[in-house]
């Protein structure tokens, strides 16, 4: 007899969704994570008396309803609704973009005059293109205009993407902007799910209900005792980087990370905004989160004389540095296949979330994975 069902190894939302799952069938879990917290990606830290979004912004958005119920019956979520700022060397627009972004790009009032701005602008990048003898886009460049038009992709697209992905428009690939999200209406509200809030009290309260009965262990490395951990549990559900698990034997995945620089501010409201990406390439960051404003609204932001904020930098990822976007070119997609090929042979682990997929995914997405999972088991 095994002294555990499942070890999981990260205390992040699959690892914590899973390890609720089991609980409640009565099967016996050790969660441990080599963090020195629970919750991964979105753990908060209470600083001034302001839950900071430490791992960057999370908001929780979903159509799915039974994620939906399922999160809310573990903490109440409040009604914030993402609706962030682009700030293009001083001059602001709403994102995503939508009337009040036409307004303010070039003056027009009704959806047809603004209908008709982006298609003279996507006519002249489609011309440009067929001068240049080629019908299809070749890069991201040429994809986000012929979406969107000239105007709206040098101001708003082209620095913050440069910055995001540390390399040039016209060298990244055409199928990383497919689609852009584009609204002939005067709505600001990002998503189109039909739920989304932040959880009353920060994402710990998510997390630390969900392992409510359930054993956790921090500052605990699996690799450091590899061997041991595999010993004690019937199967182990792993959510880190797969390739580290392979042991790099096909040579190691590339990622983007993130940096931020959190400062805490005299001052009861900085920009008005949880989220303000600064779209412009001589700013170095992509964009300040002020962490109050996921949870507190109106005139509340008063009642704390001070904020805090975060300003976050992409950046090139290196052994040692926290792992966040999947490189999403060919010679990574491949080297990934060629892991999860390795994964599925695997009858004793359950390999689940964005590291150990090596897919990025959003946070409902996440429980939702989690649930076919374990319900496959």
């Amino acid at each position: 007899m095994k002294q555990y069902d499942y070890l999981i190894v990260g205390a992040g939302l699959f690892g914590a969704t899973f390890a609720h799952l089991a609980h409640l069938k009565g099967k016996k879990s050790l969660v441990i994570d080599k963090r020195s917290h629970l919750g991964g990606n979105i753990y908060c830290e209470n600083i001034e008396g302001i839950n900071v979004h430490k791992y960057g912004a999370h908001i929780f958005h979903t159509s799915n309803k039974k994620v939906w119920n399922f999160v809310n019956s573990i903490v109440e979520f409040n009604r914030y609704t993402n609706s962030p700022v682009a700030n293009y060397k001083g001059e602001l627009y709403n994102l995503p973009f939508n009337m009040n972004t036409f307004f303010e790009m070039w003056g027009v009032r009704t959806p047809a005059e603004a209908q008709a701005k982006i298609d003279e602008q996507k006519a002249e990048a489609l011309a440009k293109m067929k001068a240049d003898g080629v019908e299809e886009p070749r890069n991201l460049e040429e994809q986000a205009q012929i979406l969107i038009g000239k105007d709206i992709y040098e101001k708003l697209i082209k620095g913050y993407t440069e910055k995001q992905w540390g390399r040039k428009c016209t060298e990244l690939p055409a199928f990383i902007i497919k689609r852009l999200p584009v609204r002939f209406t005067f709505d600001n509200n990002y998503f189109k799910d039909s739920y989304q809030g932040i959880p009353v009290g920060g994402y710990n309260k998510l997390i630390d209900g969900l392992l409510v009965g359930v054993e956790t262990k921090v500052n605990t490395d699996f690799f450091d005792n590899r061997k041991y951990w595999e010993s004690i549990a019937d199967k182990v559900v792993y959510t880190g980087q797969i390739d580290e698990y392979f042991d790099y034997q096909f040579g190691k995945l590339n990622y983007r990370t993130v940096r931020f620089e959190t400062e805490v501010i005299d001052e009861a409201n900085y920009q008005g905004n949880a989220v303000v990406n600064y779209t412009e390439a001589e700013v170095p960051y992509t964009r300040v989160i002020e962490h109050k404003h996921f949870e507190t609204f109106g005139d509340a932001v008063y009642d704390n004389p001070k904020t805090v904020i975060s300003r976050e930098y992409s950046t090139e990822w290196s052994d040692g540095m926290e792992p966040y976007y999947p490189v999403n070119d060919v010679k990574n997609n491949k080297l990934a296949e060629k892991y999860r090929m390795l994964a599925s042979k695997q009858s004793n682990v359950i390999f689940g979330g964005r590291l150990a997929e090596y897919k990025y995914y959003d946070m409902a997405p996440i429980i939702e994975k989690a649930f076919d999972a374990f319900f496959e088991v």
